[in-house]
């Protein structure tokens, strides 16, 4: 390796191609900088190529395979044999949809003249100049600013013990091209779920087991159990309250020692996947020598304008504090760039909608009765169940309901939370609510079309202010 003299000069280099890294390069193009976006992989980061995209494209084959068996109800008969779900080929055909967003990603970038993509590994050497290996090559840029964006990983446990192809991430999962014939999933949270659900719905017999006392451990509970009863329903195993000590592999069969409220037990399935966590990756990255502080978990603590203590230096996503979310990276890497370039901007962290792709969805922005009243609010509430919503009941998915918190005082809109079919779309009327400061008048006022989802809403709204035509007023 031969160190380079000369230093290429840019405005801001960004380390760490993600949703938050490219939005903050696109976003800093838009304003006439010069970047350098850093990747090591693929343009698009783990959401795109490993994650989000991939994982999403599994739950909608699962939906569409679980979907078929309702069609009986509908006159349509499926008394033929059951649908067979070839991985190989789905393979194919999520390959092709994360090529697509990935190669869109480099287009958009290419755009504009003032970004330049290195594939590479990057290492700060001081507060104004990094070095990146580059396959055998070893160049240095000296900048006015940069943007920490490398993301997270999964966590591995101690029990884990040496790899095996039988021991599985969230991201080799993925990649599988056999389904399992069944499947041990160590934690109980989004990740765990959302995938077990959508192999369980495709023929593997899943168990999950979760630490807490219930599966989505960070959800409110009367949200969660709805996702709880479905997963009976299609013939998952939840084990709660339980830890695992010990995880052997033998004849191609692992083998977890489960401790629970009732013993101890053994739980065998064809393959393990562990999904406790992520963990930000800020090592190896030199900040310790700019007096940058990372927190004990990995993070690092920055202001709402994204800044470190290092004033020229920001970070964004999964490296900082907060809900893991693409969407919030996005954002905060907008608002980097936007600060880096002289704009007013800074991050509203109380209003960052989540989704969770279960069956049924489960979506929320704001704050939870819980947390309103714990913050001193005097609260109404309005619930409309999917079970007296007409297109609910057309798609045979009547799980679930609708909940708005509302400031008795002033009737402002504090909280949207559904659980149920399509949430993850049904959300983002919340979330403009909310960003309006909207009053639960303005939305019970606003005419929704029928049949659809979003009258669950209109419906809530009327219920919080008493006057509901769909379900008994409280």
């Amino acid at each position: 390796m031969v160190v380079g003299e000369v230093a290429v000069e840019v405005d801001v280099v960004i380390i760490g191609g993600g949703p938050g890294g490219y939005s903050a390069a696109i976003r800093l193009g838009q304003l006439g900088k010069t970047v350098v976006l850093i990747e090591k992989d693929k343009l698009g980061g783990v959401c795109l190529n490993r994650g989000c995209i991939p994982s999403k494209a599994l739950i909608h084959t699962a939906e569409k395979v679980d979907e078929l068996h309702s069609l009986q109800d509908m006159g349509v008969d499926m008394s033929g044999e059951r649908p067979k779900t070839d991985l190989k080929v789905w393979q194919e055909w999520k390959e092709s949809i994360t090529s697509k967003l990935s190669k869109g990603v480099h287009q958009l970038c290419d755009q504009h003249k003032g970004i330049t993509i290195v594939k590479g590994e990057a290492n700060f050497l001081s507060n104004n100049r990094i070095g990146v290996e580059t396959g055998g090559d070893f160049e240095i840029y000296k900048f006015e600013n940069a943007i920490i964006a490398t993301g997270s990983r999964p966590i591995v446990p101690s029990f884990v013990g040496n790899p095996h192809p039988n021991i599985l991430d969230s991201t080799s999962i993925l990649a599988l091209e056999d389904l399992p014939s069944s499947l041990t999933i160590v934690g109980g949270g989004y990740i765990g779920v959302e995938i077990g659900m959508a192999l369980a719905k495709l023929g593997t017999v899943v168990t999950i087991i979760e630490l807490s006392d219930s599966i989505l451990p960070a959800t409110a509970k009367t949200l969660s159990k709805e996702v709880m009863m479905r997963a009976k329903k299609i013939g998952m195993n939840i084990v709660t309250s339980a830890e695992v000590s010990k995880l052997t592999v033998s004849n191609d069969e692992v083998e977890l020692n489960v401790s629970t409220k009732d013993g101890e037990q053994k739980i065998q399935s064809r393959k393990v996947l562990i999904t406790v966590g992520r963990k930000p990756n800020t090592e190896d990255l030199g900040l310790n020598q700019l007096g940058i502080i990372v927190e004990d978990s990995g993070h690092i603590e920055v202001d709402e304008h994204c800044r470190t203590r290092q004033d020229n230096i920001f970070a964004i996503g999964d490296v900082t504090a907060g809900p893991a979310l693409a969407h919030k990276a996005s954002k905060e890497g907008k608002i980097a760039a936007e600060v880096i370039s002289g704009l007013p901007s800074a991050m509203d962290t109380s209003l960052i909608p989540y989704v969770i792709f279960t069956d049924p969805q489960i979506a929320g922005v704001g704050m939870t009765e819980e947390e309103a009243k714990q913050k001193g609010y005097q609260i109404k509430k309005g619930k409309f169940p999917f079970s007296a919503n007409g297109l609910a009941l057309i798609s045979k998915k009547p799980a679930g309901f609708a909940e708005v918190i509302v400031d008795a005082d002033t009737h402002v809109l504090l909280g949207f939370h559904v659980v149920g079919s399509d949430a993850s779309n049904l959300i983002s009327e919340g979330t403009l609510a909310l960003e309006l400061g909207a009053r639960v008048e303005d939305l019970a006022l606003t005419i929704h079309p029928h049949p659809t989802l979003t009258e669950a809403w209109l419906e809530a709204a009327e219920a919080a202010l008493g006057h509901a035509i769909h379900s008994v007023n409280r």
